[in-house]
């Protein structure tokens, strides 16, 4: 049983963390949508947070950090994962992150966690966030 999760206005790290559970009690999990979660506080923080992990390290050695919307998302729920270990390591093949709905999920029912509905005052989007970083969607 496959779990869809619908990233629409949902806070990143309270998504992060219920789909971090979830895939380590052993569910697969689809997030769509990930364009559109949000990333709460204010924004020249926010800016000035992600730019600074984009370019930390080298172009050859790392640490890479994304900067499509859908590999944001990802790399999140992976800092929630211990992802190193063998048990973290089949955890985070369970999860598939895509921007908007894909075709083989449209008309399936999506879930909306409740404790990432909350809607703060300041807030980002990733899409917008993204786009900053240099993605081009």
């Amino acid at each position: 049983m496959t779990a869809i999760i619908d990233a629409n206005r949902a806070t990143l790290g309270r998504l992060s963390t219920n789909t971090a559970k979830r895939l380590l009690k052993g569910e697969e999990v689809v997030v769509v949508n990930t364009e559109k979660a949000i990333i709460s506080g204010k924004k020249s923080v926010i800016k000035k947070r992600y730019k600074q992990k984009r370019e930390v390290g080298t172009y050859r050695k790392g640490p890479f950090f994304p900067r499509m919307p859908d590999q944001i998302v990802k790399r999140t729920i992976r800092g929630m994962i211990p992802y190193q270990t063998p048990h973290g390591r089949t955890a985070f093949k369970r999860l598939k992150c895509y921007m908007g709905i894909p075709k083989k999920f449209e008309g399936k029912k999506l879930e909306i966690i409740k404790e990432a509905e909350k809607q703060p005052v300041d807030f980002i989007t990733i899409e917008e966030l993204s786009r900053l970083l240099g993605a081009k969607i």
